[in-house]
């Protein structure tokens, strides 16, 4: 218990402080709680004594004043710091996992599950949230106000304390061996929970895919399954509590009995005065409340332990720069030393070298799947290489933060990933200080302003989560205009125009020329246009990478000429008309 109770407390980080204070004054609560028994104490005595004076009558009424205001004042005190302890230091976390995210390597998620990163950050952490710090209060102040209501009764009568002491150490005895019992059955019901969300998830991206092939009720069997395991594990720790509660409150109902029958039979046998005896039959309806409310935190114990340990597997993740520093390079030279990178066992690039002068245009060509966005990423340091390095200005990437990194690279994807915000907010995401005439002018580059300017709201307009609301040349553009808002030295193009419509794509020549003026430019292209007008050209496939011009490729590498034929093949198809 000790061990759980002090991973909770590790875990609060700096919203300890609050969970003293609910304890200190959880203690508070329990003091004027007493005040109730004090009165209750000097009415009987006042009746057992046959007193006729109104100052016992008007001592009890202010001590049960007293009680109850200072009852509901420590109460609501309480709950406010435990409940500002819940919330911020699940606050805290959710923000950590969210900055660690930003520096995690592509690859992690490539053998992990998003799905559980979801869970721990949604009803993982929720249940720490809701728990973790009441659970704390409840079992630090249910013991604390334990005590003080037990020592308060050797005053009365040695032996019914006694009785109360062995009442307590048989009640937590069985509470101990139930929350070791939790140890095994509560991780279990926190991973089922993490895996519930994981195929709730995947069966959202999935849903076009099982309605067109007709399997609505049929495709979502795994999601079944986690639902069943999850019922299963919390029908498994209900049934062990069970048989528990049932025993220690069939426990304590007996030590009740035998508090009230020996406090009777010790007034008879005249070794104990009335008031006494009478005082004691009332406490022993109350006396284990306390005990009562720290075995009820202690039943939960296990959970937030367990929860915890979920949470903190997002500590796990690796974060790349964890010993990079901030560096503006004088030049944007790339260059690519002997460099190993496989997915798993499938190899992507093996001893690949490649050197990019700063001010020049770069193209990747290659077969489907060779490792043209591949590369690219790597030099973003979307992922880290596994052997050799890759530097920008002759510094390694490797020893700049993120951030530094980052902010020398645009990138403008072939799947364009909009935020649920604003048209102007998702242009401005790279540069988030930048005026709404910055946006307008970014975006009237990128050819967009006609079409945001007719929606309903404008710049205002909320796109939807991953830009739902708007096609995918429109999101294109949109992204367009984000890169050239941030104006970095290096640009990458991932088949930057392959969503937009013939129309719009001579608009947008201008606007790459705007774009990639003065940079140091990497296209990832299959138009022959783009690509001849390259000043290099790289040809990658099977794991190795090879550069030179158009002429010089044509020439002398087999699969650039093979994949030039098949382009100029495939400009001058024209679809025939059916012969009337």
């Amino acid at each position: 218990m000790i061990e759980a109770l002090h991973k909770i407390f590790l875990f609060a980080g700096k919203e300890k402080k609050n969970i003293y204070k609910s304890i200190f004054v959880s203690f508070l609560k329990a003091c004027f709680n007493m005040l109730r028994i004090a009165a209750i104490y000097v009415i009987v005595t006042a009746l057992v004594l046959k007193e006729t004076s109104v100052i016992p009558a008007l001592t009890a009424l202010l001590l049960m004043l007293i009680s109850i205001l200072g009852n509901s004042l420590t109460r609501n005190v309480s709950l406010l710091q435990q409940t500002h302890a819940g919330y911020f230091m699940s606050a805290d976390k959710r923000l950590d996992i969210a900055q660690r995210l930003k520096k995690v390597p592509m690859g992690f998620f490539n053998d992990n599950s998003v799905g559980e990163l979801t869970g721990i950050s949604t009803t993982i952490l929720d249940t720490v949230e809701n728990l973790g710090a009441m659970v704390l209060v409840l079992v630090l102040g249910g013991l604390i106000n334990t005590v003080i209501f037990f020592l308060m009764i050797p005053f009365l009568d040695v032996r019914i304390a006694c009785i109360v002491l062995g009442g307590i150490i048989v009640y937590m005895s069985f509470t101990s061996i139930m929350e070791h019992r939790t140890r095994v059955l509560a991780p279990k019901r926190e991973q089922s929970k993490t895996v519930i969300i994981s195929e709730v998830l995947e069966n959202l991206h999935g849903m076009s895919v099982v309605k067109s092939f007709n399997l609505t009720g049929k495709g979502d069997q795994r999601l079944r399954q986690a639902i069943d395991k999850y019922r299963d594990s919390n029908m498994a720790l209900e049934k062990m509590f069970i048989p528990f509660t049932m025993m220690q409150n069939m426990l304590l109902g007996f030590f009740k009995v035998a508090i009230i029958f020996f406090s009777a039979y010790f007034y008879l046998n005249g070794s104990m005065l009335l008031q006494t005896a009478l005082i004691l039959i009332i406490v022993s309806f109350q006396i284990f409340a306390e005990v009562e409310q720290t075995d009820s935190g202690l039943s939960m114990l296990r959970i937030v332990t367990s929860s915890i340990d979920q949470v903190k597997k997002a500590d796990s993740m690796p974060v790349m720069d964890a010993d990079g520093e901030d560096y503006a390079p004088a030049n944007h030279d790339i260059l690519i030393d002997n460099i190993d990178f496989a997915y798993g066992s499938k190899c992507i690039l093996h001893n690949a070298s490649l050197s990019i002068p700063s001010n020049s245009m770069t193209a990747f060509v290659g077969p489907s799947g060779a490792g043209k966005t591949t590369l690219a990423l790597l030099i973003s340091r979307f992922w880290d290489v596994d052997k050799g390095s890759i530097s920008i200005g002759g510094k390694n990437i490797k020893d700049y933060t993120l951030e530094s990194l980052m902010s020398q690279i645009s990138i403008v994807f072939q799947n364009v990933y909009l935020f649920d915000d604003t048209i102007e907010n998702n242009i401005r995401f790279g540069c988030p200080g930048a005026t709404r005439e910055q946006v307008k002018a970014a975006a009237r580059m990128a050819c967009c302003d006609d079409f945001i300017e007719s929606l309903p709201d404008g710049y205002d307009t909320v796109v939807g989560e991953g830009g739902s609301m708007l096609s995918g040349g429109e999101k294109q553009r949109i992204s367009i205009a984000r890169a050239i808002l941030k104006n970095s030295p290096i640009i990458i193009l991932d088949e930057a125009t392959a969503n937009v419509d013939p129309e719009n794509e001579d608009k947008l020549k201008s606007a790459f020329e705007a774009l990639t003026h003065n940079k140091t430019v990497i296209m990832i292209a299959h138009r022959l246009e783009t690509i001849r007008n390259a000043d290099k050209i790289v040809v990658i496939n099977n794991c190795s990478v090879v550069s030179g011009t158009h002429k010089s490729l044509m020439a002398d590498n087999p699969v650039y000429s093979r994949f030039i034929r098949m382009r100029e093949r495939a400009s001058d198809w024209r679809m025939l008309g059916a012969v009337k």
